[in-house]
């Protein structure tokens, strides 16, 4: 069902696209590795955001695992966002202060609008749950290619607050704005991106 035919508005008139598309993305390079090698690896992170998304009536229509690399998470959160039938992507993994972790520098070069609050909000439950080791949390999201995109912890823990108490209450109606020039007119595409 394309999103056109799953928006609606809210109690405020604003565009709501419900129930989500959604593309997970996890971000690991022992489970790539795993994987490649013929394993079938455990994905807790992209499990749990799954599940929550699931438990609200939308759909995770993609998972894929990439391995912890600048230019492989790029291309992957970029392929995935200019997907039609995609209303937001979702990584977890490598948002630590390793030199590996670098999800946030990939997701955020793709980045049209930040979304500042979400990192901040997201870091707040965090102290609530682990205290001071919330600040070593880069979670990050903005708006690319259209679409609404949240990079988290690899955690189950953290994906289970972020998706639970910020992004699956929020992200349709993120998805509705983000979305809502496009209403009448031809859908963008990763075509469209091309010439960065």
């Amino acid at each position: 069902m394309a999103a056109d035919d799953r928006r609606t508005t809210d109690e405020d008139g604003h565009d709501v696209i419900d129930p989500l598309h959604a593309a997970v993305v996890t971000v690991s390079s022992s489970r790539a590795h795993a994987t490649a090698e013929g394993g079938d690896p455990d994905d807790p992170g992209g499990d749990v955001i799954e599940e929550c998304f699931e438990a609200e009536g939308h759909e995770v229509v993609v998972r894929e695992l990439v391995r912890d690399d600048y230019a492989a998470i790029r291309t992957a959160v970029r392929r995935l966002a200019a997907r039609r039938d995609v209303d937001v992507v979702v990584t977890t993994g490598g948002t630590g202060v390793t030199v590996d972790d670098v999800s946030p520098e990939a997701t955020a070069s793709l980045f049209e609008r930040e979304l500042p609050g979400f990192g901040e909000l997201f870091r707040s439950l965090s102290w609530e749950e682990v205290g001071t080791r919330a600040m070593a949390s880069r979670a990050t999201a903005g708006i690319a290619i259209d679409t609404p995109v949240f990079c988290l912890p690899g955690s189950k823990n953290a994906c289970r607050t972020a998706c639970e108490r910020l992004i699956v209450p929020e992200a349709p109606h993120l998805a509705g704005l983000a979305t809502s020039h496009r209403v009448g007119t031809e859908e963008q595409t990763l075509a469209d991106y091309d010439g960065e």
